[in-house]
């Protein structure tokens, strides 16, 4: 598998544990993607929450995305990289009109925050790979 069936599988299941640390201490919450592409895997949030600050204070994040159906897991770790492109800050208030229910009606809000990871390693688990996660070859990426 390469990296498109990753962005193909994370497109399809669209919600994931994002995993940050703040302290030495993990951090795990769920998330919506907001979509991934041959660039990476696109998240927006609001910078005043506490995972802006901890995302800030240190970039590395895991990724996990589970496909209920048949219990497939991709997990995906690197660093995120904070996005600032005004035309990709209006596109995602078109996507996600709920954001001006959150106030956030600009793309130049300074609450409005975007982040991607586009560099890291990837692989898929399944329970077989229990006792050999060590031997799933990792797809690495860098977009």
């Amino acid at each position: 598998m390469g990296f498109e069936e990753c962005v193909k599988f994370a497109n399809e299941v669209g919600v994931c544990f994002l995993a940050t640390c703040q302290g030495g201490q993990p951090r795990v919450r769920p998330m919506r993607m907001w979509f991934a592409d041959s660039t990476g895997f696109y998240f927006q949030t609001q910078t005043v929450k506490a995972l802006w600050k901890q995302l800030k204070e240190n970039p590395k994040v895991e990724l996990c995305f589970l496909r209920p159906t048949d219990n497939l897991v991709l997990r995906v770790y690197g660093e995120v990289e904070f996005l600032e492109d005004l035309e990709l800050k209006k596109r995602c208030l078109i996507e996600r009109p709920f954001l001006k229910q959150m106030g956030i009606e600009d793309p130049s809000s300074p609450i409005l925050g975007l982040f991607r990871v586009s560099r890291g390693e990837a692989y898929f688990w399944t329970m077989k790979d229990s006792m050999k996660e060590d031997q799933i070859p990792r797809i690495r990426f860098d977009k």
